[in-house]
């Protein structure tokens, strides 16, 4: 018998398969491997300040993420939703609030592109002003466009919003709002009205009805002061900055009585 045939034979047949091992480099291409490992290097081999910087880097991209779907902090620009919410304050707006097919409810505070609406010409901006501008706008740094507004919806699509009753009261559908929101001293309305809201659109007030530039101050004009649903983007839920005004932004009770659109309707 020839042993040493047999321990050939047997060590050939224990060698692992040439095309397995060919179908594993195979998996990740050798043309991508230098690359890959000179990124691996530059990451790992440029010391504290580097690894920072990519931290920061990839921190900004997240950031901005969230900004853009879920949770974008705003900056109030002006007073006209004073006292709720002071100039200076940074509000988190909920992006999800009205996905799935819920809408905006009276009471809530919302942020909108008044693009059509409360703008009908825009202006102009310089491109990389108003990406760096974006940019820091999503993260609550600078004001935001000169288009987006942030004001409490007190009408939704049907309702019929007027004001004032012989005791100075705004009323939806016929029912007496008691706006306890309102800035100390305001009035509901200085200007009478009395609208029916299209489907679809939005009565808006500042809380600073004296100064606030809102729906009433449109009412002559493309669309009637209404804000379409669709151009709302999204609910402001909490105050995150500063810290001692932190809380959340409760939708008021105000609305709680107030019957369903169609009630208080012109005949």
């Amino acid at each position: 018998m020839d042993t040493d045939a047999q321990l050939s034979e047997r060590d050939r047949s224990s060698d692992p398969d040439e095309g397995e091992e060919r179908s594993r480099s195979a998996r990740f291409p050798r043309r991508l491997r230098r690359p890959v490992c000179a990124a691996r290097q530059w990451l790992t081999g440029g010391g504290t300040l580097r690894q920072a910087g990519v931290l920061l880097a990839v921190c900004l991209v997240v950031l901005l993420l969230v900004s853009n779907y879920l949770v974008q902090p705003f900056l109030i620009p002006s007073g006209s939703m004073e006292n709720t919410l002071q100039v200076g304050d940074r509000v988190l707006v909920n992006k999800l609030a009205y996905d799935f097919g819920r809408e905006p409810r009276r009471g809530d505070v919302v942020v909108f592109d008044g693009t059509d609406s409360f703008v009908h010409d825009a202006p102009a901006e310089n491109p990389l002003t108003a990406l760096v501008r974006k940019g820091a706008s999503a993260v609550g740094l600078m004001r935001p466009a000169e288009t987006d507004y942030v004001k409490r919806v007190v009408g939704i699509g049907g309702d019929r919003v007027t004001c004032c009753d012989k005791r100075g009261r705004l009323a939806v559908n016929g029912v007496p709002v008691i706006e306890d929101y309102l800035h100390p001293g305001d009035e509901p309305s200085q200007v009478p009205f009395d609208i029916v809201v299209p489907e679809g659109k939005l009565w808006v007030m500042g809380d600073h009805r004296s100064d606030s530039r809102d729906s009433r101050d449109h009412l002559g004009e493309p669309g009637g002061g209404t804000v379409p649903v669709d151009r709302v983007i999204g609910r402001a839920d909490w105050i995150g900055w500063p810290l001692r005004r932190m809380t959340s932004l409760d939708r008021p009770d105000a609305f709680a009585h107030v019957p369903g659109p169609g009630h208080g309707a012109h005949g």
